[in-house]
């Protein structure tokens, strides 16, 4: 009987041939390391990606909160930011985990532009 015919047997068959406990501690393993490839690792790699946006935040980024609220950032301190939002300006101070979003201007731009590219493509094809 092959190997992978044992693993798969029911412990009682494959305990006539020795592999009764061996087998049950194989698929456990197995189990574990699928586990860890598909929900550990990319949920340590994200919060890997939050942390590098939360440093790397600066002064004139355009920010979006968890919730919801999108402004400019005025100033950046320890564990807390301040942005400016709306047409009045209305100042908000936010810790960093509460940034989910960064755009900063140059990326603005180049988004704006983009836009702009694609409806003259648009115009252009009526």
């Amino acid at each position: 009987m092959g190997y992978l015919a044992m693993l798969l047997a029911p412990s009682g068959e494959a305990g006539a041939e020795g592999m009764g406990g061996t087998s049950l501690i194989i698929w456990l393993v197995i189990m574990v390391g699928v586990f860890y490839f598909i929900l550990w690792k990319p949920q340590k790699k994200r919060e890997k990606q939050e942390r590098a946006l939360r440093s790397s935040i600066q002064a004139g980024d355009q920010v979006v909160t968890i919730g919801g609220f999108v402004g400019r950032v005025l100033s950046v301190k320890d564990d807390e930011v301040v942005f400016e939002t709306g047409a009045d300006r209305t100042k908000l101070t936010v810790k960093k985990f509460a940034i989910s979003q960064r755009t900063s201007p140059e990326q603005q731009a180049a988004a704006k532009e983009e836009a702009a590219a694609k409806e003259i493509e648009e115009k252009k094809a009526e």
